[in-house]
């Protein structure tokens, strides 16, 4: 699926002013079937590796997602919609800096309410157009019992302590984040948000790419790339991913552990 210039426009719009926007149905559930399957070993090794620590929470695991094989498809990674949009939102020289996943299992709990980034300039205290998008897609329909993560609009321009208080009034509400299998979320990780409890016997993943402007570098995230992938990818997706290490084999750029700890701000 493609977009209109004034169809992108139009859901960029809807970040800066919300902070979120989705669109529906746009990758085949097939796709996403396929991506579950294979991730089923990758949060069972993450479970055994993280054990009685897990990386975001009781019974919530950080996954960092391999750059190979179904993972780097272009149809996903090089998507027309999804890239005309964060072009519109960072720029067309930004970078793609992250893939991961975040799933909630059974005996999860309310994170507390957070932000993903802090301000540029903390000493300013004021926010600024986007800088760091996550573009987010579930790989199983998200419902009430399965643990959606909750937000609170038009918090990413506010101060948290404005945002919070907002929240803590009423004034804004939480919003749930439901969704179906090939709907995808573009938002501004500033905004005040938390994932909830899965009260499901099964996984709930989540996946992340993240996206920011060219000049900006977390150094706990980046995306290990296989030189042979690489070569493989369209010319913009490879632009987007310069800023990535790129090494010499799949077996190099495989990262069993996660240094992705640090996440609420």
């Amino acid at each position: 699926m493609k977009l209109t210039v004034d169809q992108a426009r139009a859901h960029a719009d809807e970040v800066r002013e919300t902070s979120a926007t989705i669109l529906k149905g746009l990758i085949p559930v097939e796709t996403i079937d396929a991506w579950n399957a294979a991730f089923g070993p990758l949060l069972a090794a993450a479970v055994r590796r993280e054990g009685d620590n897990p990386n975001r929470g009781a019974h919530r695991y950080y996954v960092t997602l391999p750059f190979q094989d179904l993972w780097a498809d272009p149809a996903i990674v090089d998507n027309d919609a999804i890239m005309a949009v964060v072009e519109a939102l960072v720029g067309a020289d930004g970078v793609m800096c992250q893939l991961a996943s975040d799933t909630p299992l059974l005996g999860s709990e309310h994170q507390d309410l957070h932000r993903d980034t802090q301000l540029l300039f903390p000493e300013s205290g004021a926010e600024t157009p986007p800088y760091q998008l996550a573009v987010n897609f579930p790989l199983v329909d998200v419902t009430d019992a399965n643990g959606p993560m909750e937000y609170a609009p038009g918090t990413h321009m506010l101060s948290k302590e404005e945002g919070m208080a907002k929240v803590a009034s009423g004034e804004t509400p939480l919003v749930k984040a439901y969704m179906d299998r090939g709907d995808v979320m573009i938002r501004d990780v500033r905004h005040i948000h938390r994932g909830t409890p899965n009260r499901t016997g099964a996984p709930r993943p989540m996946v992340v790419i993240g996206y920011s402007r060219r000049w900006l570098h977390r150094p706990e995230v980046s995306i290990r790339v296989p030189a042979e992938v690489l070569v493989a990818l369209p010319e913009r997706a490879r632009r987007w991913l310069r800023h990535n290490p790129v090494f010499e084999t799949k077996a190099e750029a495989a990262q069993p552990e996660e240094t992705y700890r640090a996440f609420a701000y």
